[in-house]
């Protein structure tokens, strides 16, 4: 049984950092991708960043570009999004997810595997 969790969510001032991990189990495939998505209530999930198997090939959204960085440790089998420069509109529930393709998808559909979530809130 394949299980994603994430930790490192909290209430941040902006301009402040967090750094999220994405601790996963179950997945005997070294060929597996992970990404990031954001949602706040009444949208849709949103693609932040997503990195390859080999943790090359990441990409990310234009909103977060510069300010997020995604690594994984495969030893560790965790996943790490580094948030930099926050600001109030990354306000969200943060999730990360697992995947197969050969390269980083941008749609919830082409994800596998999702954890349930870490609360990201930005505020003064």
């Amino acid at each position: 049984q394949v299980q994603l969790v994430e930790t490192g969510g909290g209430l941040v001032e902006p301009g402040g950092s967090l750094r999220l991990s994405c601790t996963f189990s179950g997945i005997t495939t070294a060929w597996y991708l992970m990404g990031w998505f954001r949602q706040t209530p009444g949208k849709e999930r949103e693609f932040v960043g997503g990195i390859s198997w080999s943790g090359g090939g990441a990409r990310y959204s234009d909103s977060v570009k510069v300010r997020f960085t995604i690594s994984k440790d495969n030893a560790k089998n965790t996943a790490y999004l580094q948030m930099n420069d926050l600001k109030p509109d990354d306000t969200a529930l943060y999730y990360c997810a697992a995947g197969f393709n050969p390269v980083v998808p941008t749609t919830t559909a082409e994800y596998t595997y999702w954890g349930q979530g870490t609360q990201v809130t930005v505020s003064s």
